[in-house]
């Protein structure tokens, strides 16, 4: 009778090892999984970063070609300075994309502005620029597509049970979407000189 027990106690202690060596192995597997995904989110992010570098190294190209011909817009050039400026120093992807948002704002208008100079649209280079900069402007806007569909997975993630749990105990935190905010800012800026 005694060797029975000592036996069902074994069993019971060998059961309970694995079940605590399974959960163990679950809240390994979840916690790396949250990890992969903060990690994508990450480099989705810097995706961005990339692609908005370009675009504020091409804005003071695009502002000397233009200044010549635009003497007396001074206002409409120091605006795109200025937003440019401001979305450098942008921290935080809810800043940031305010400050795109102002930025793609001062493009238009500076656009606009240029269309009443027909020998500003001919000029070789501001063509060359305006290419680069829709071709920019794509990619900027694919990556932000990329980064919120990352920010979705993790999103998901920490809010879904029962990953919540290892998310909470980890501190893993949901991620902001890179948003437009007004209906006009959701078509790219129009950059077309031609006829």
């Amino acid at each position: 009778m005694t060797l029975a027990l000592i036996g069902t106690g074994a069993i019971v202690g060998i059961v309970v090892a694995a079940v605590v060596f399974l959960l163990i192995l679950w809240v390994v597997a979840v916690f790396n999984g949250l990890v992969r995904l903060k990690n994508r989110v990450e480099n989705a992010w810097s995706q961005i970063d990339v692609q908005l570098k370009r675009r504020y190294d091409l804005i003071p190209n695009l502002l000397e070609t233009v200044k010549g011909y635009l003497k007396h817009e001074r206002e409409t050039l120091e605006n795109v300075t200025k937003a440019r400026q401001q979305a450098i120093d942008a921290k935080g992807v809810a800043d940031q994309a305010q400050a795109e948002n102002f930025l793609s704002q001062t493009l238009r208008s500076l656009f606009a502005v240029t269309e009443a100079y027909p020998d500003l649209k001919a000029d070789q280079n501001m063509a060359r620029l305006q290419e680069e900069l829709r071709s920019t402007e794509n990619k900027i806007a694919f990556s932000r597509q990329h980064y919120n569909d990352e920010a979705l997975q993790l999103n998901n993630r920490v809010q879904m049970f029962p990953g919540n749990i290892v998310a909470g105990m980890f501190g893993f935190k949901e991620r902001e979407f890179f948003e437009v905010e007004l209906e006009q800012e959701r078509e790219a800026p129009k950059v077309s000189f031609g006829g």
